[in-house]
């Protein structure tokens, strides 16, 4: 097709094909590189709708970054990056910055598959919800009920699933299907400050709020026999769990103590940003590298903490169904983290491949098949990519693809991506007109509170089907199976 041309704000925007979009690099603008955008003309009309475009113009300033600034299909206006947005910077060069990670490290999400189907749940859906809702902890400041030492603390921060797996909360076979098999190397608990460490210990094993969840969910359709199999979903009508959520306090408060850092450390490493939100330090810095560490110890204890929310989980359907342990299949099929900055090798155009700080805010990796890190089970498919959608509508199952490599440093869409503020959906939705809507397709919803119903109503998100079909047709990471939720946890 020929190039169309229009304008987003300041910025030109040339139309390269049906679902890539380009912004060139405008070094007037101290632009390094250029922002690629992978949306169809109806997502890529919800980002002009915030400051997704801008901010991600902003990004393609950073010191050492690399190749392009990538804004996947569920793109959103974030903390200084956009959420859905990756960016690569040169290890030696280039810069790290908290911004790009987010307040909420590792968040990420997992799903278990089990050997029950609808008819098995619809007679104890609501004791089902119910007793998950009493079982797993949700809402602000909630808190979990292991609680800590700081030395144990510490072991925890260095092992992630490890740990949990160890204390007989899960299997090795959990550990073997998490990225980086739930446990980050390099972690190191002293680059973490006292106040996060209070933040956290109290926490490990509980949902939060905001989007976070834990949906009983079946499967609808399936579109890839193969790697469906493989995943052990294999029909119509099964049973999954899927698990939202992430570093909680911890995460929260390790982001907001080197964003201070990065601010103070701007001058001293000479660095003018287009927006402080940016605050970053060179990698090969004290300050990047404590950095790191102490976001490799949140990567953990984020894994750590969807490791005891699973073990939870198993013993309610246990006690709900009456069964023993392990009579109900309920295997993992796979955990992956979408706010994370990682050192990989990547191809950087065309001069063979390189160290590259990848910060995926809002994505998700989606490493093709034969890829060393890809878990040998799924290593002659590839990379199992979870997509989730709202409450009351899809989520994805999906499958790292060969192009992502080309096209996107290895990354996906993370989810539906938020098209609608948490104030602007108080005021158009209510919680008795957003459980109604959702009772009328049986979906049952169990909430902390009734902000937090009508804040996530699906009317709040971009059409996860479109977002599917983007990375699907794009081949960074292809259509597996279709889900649609059952019974909803909300903190």
């Amino acid at each position: 097709m020929s190039e169309l041309v229009t304008k987003i704000g300041n910025h030109r925007i040339r139309k390269v094909s049906d679902l890539e979009f380009k912004i060139d690099a405008n070094t007037d603008k101290g632009m390094k590189v250029p922002v690629t955008i992978y949306a169809n003309d109806s997502l890529i009309s919800k980002m002009a709708m915030d400051r997704t475009i801008d901010q991600a113009a902003n990004v393609a300033t950073l010191p050492g970054v690399v190749k392009h600034v990538i804004v996947l299909p569920d793109g959103h206006e974030g903390y200084g990056f956009p959420v859905g947005g990756v960016a690569a910077t040169d290890m030696e060069e280039g810069v790290i910055s908290p911004g790009g990670v987010g307040y909420d490290i590792n968040c990420g999400v997992r799903l278990m598959r089990t050997n029950l189907t609808e008819s098995d749940l619809r007679p104890k859906l609501k004791d089902l919800v119910n007793e998950l809702f009493r079982s797993i902890p949700s809402g602000v400041g909630s808190e979990g009920s292991i609680k800590l030492s700081r030395s144990e603390l510490d072991v925890l921060l260095v092992e992630g699933v490890r740990w949990a797996v160890t204390h007989g909360y899960g299997t090795d076979d959990d550990a073997d299907v998490c990225e980086e098999g739930g446990s980050m190397a390099g972690a190191d608990p002293a680059s973490v400050s006292d106040t996060a460490r209070k933040r956290g210990a109290s926490q490990l094993g509980s949902l939060g709020s905001g989007n976070h969840f834990l949906e009983v969910q079946k499967v609808d359709k399936i579109y890839d026999e193969r790697a469906a199999k493989a995943m052990g979903l294999d029909h119509p009508g099964q049973l999954t769990v899927l698990i939202h959520c992430g570093s909680r306090g911890f995460g929260h408060q390790i982001c907001t103590d080197y964003l201070r850092v990065s601010e103070s450390a701007l001058r001293k490493y000479g660095m003018s940003l287009p927006d402080r939100e940016l605050a970053c330090v060179p990698n090969n810095s004290k300050e990047g590298a404590d950095y790191r560490k102490a976001m490799y110890s949140a990567l953990n204890f984020a894994w750590a903490n969807r490791q005891m929310i699973t073990h939870w989980t198993r013993k309610t359907f246990e006690r709900v169904f009456q069964t023993g342990e392990g009579g109900l299949d309920m295997d993992l099929v796979y955990d992956v983290a979408h706010n994370i900055a990682k050192v990989e090798r990547h191809s950087v155009d065309g001069e063979g491949t390189r160290d590259v700080v990848v910060h995926r805010k809002g994505a998700t990796r989606a490493f093709p098949a034969g890829m060393q890190q890809v878990p040998d089970r799924y290593r002659s498919i590839g990379q199992p990519v979870i997509l989730p959608g709202s409450m009351g509508t899809a989520s994805w199952i999906l499958l790292g693809g060969q192009k992502s490599l080309e096209l996107s440093f290895g990354s996906t869409a993370h989810g539906a991506g938020r098209t609608m503020s948490r104030s602007a959906a108080r005021r158009s939705y209510t919680t008795e007109g957003v459980r109604s809507g959702l009772e009328s397709r049986g979906i049952y919803v169990k909430a902390m509170t009734r902000e937090g119903v009508v804040e996530e109503t699906p009317e709040a998100y971009k059409d996860v089907d479109a977002v599917a079909d983007v990375s699907h047709s794009l081949g960074i990471a292809t259509k597996v199976v279709r889900l649609v939720p059952i019974g909803v946890i909300k903190g």
